[in-house]
């Protein structure tokens, strides 16, 4: 596909899952940017600054054109419409997943009607991961072996720095 996409969330932390979806983002458009939402009914586990640096970090090697930005509020596809994306790209894991997305992505296409949203379907071995599951996992004993089973490698040490502080 030609053209830019957003591929937006909180990243709280970033998952094996966003690693795979940009990846795949950056293999199919000619642009993508990845947007680090606020969503102000999460608490953030991880610093906002801390997360853009990881997803920084993630996309190092990615095909095509990838930057990472913060959009602190405002509608999403208003966004996307100032920065001349053609696409919004959304990961669906389940049923729940797709729903939510569908109700979404209709909202947008009213809002922004030229701004098409593209659903991918990670494959099964990534399809349960999420960032609240991470989260979860976090001060169990043995935790650490079950997060670094799901996320990248600098978002396993980041997780694990801020987790001996608390």
């Amino acid at each position: 596909m030609n053209g830019r996409a957003i591929y937006a969330g909180s990243f709280d932390p970033p998952t094996n899952g966003h690693l795979w979806m940009m990846h795949r983002g950056a293999q199919l458009f000619d642009e993508l940017i990845v947007v680090l939402a606020v969503n102000p009914e999460k608490r953030g586990f991880l610093p906002m600054e801390q997360r853009k640096a990881l997803l920084e970090e993630m996309s190092v090697g990615l095909p095509g054109k990838v930057r990472v930005e913060i959009v602190p509020q405002g509608f999403l596809v208003d966004f996307a419409s100032q920065v001349g994306a053609d696409y919004l790209l959304r990961g669906v894991r389940n049923t729940i997943d797709f729903e939510y997305e569908k109700s979404m992505a209709r909202m947008n296409a009213r809002m922004q009607p030229e701004i098409q949203t593209v659903f991918l379907m990670p494959p099964s071995e990534l399809e349960e991961i999420s960032s609240s599951m991470v989260r979860g996992f976090v001060g169990l004993p043995g935790w650490e072996r079950w997060v670094q089973a799901c996320v990248p490698n600098c978002v396993a040490e980041a997780v694990s720095s801020i987790s001996s502080v608390k």
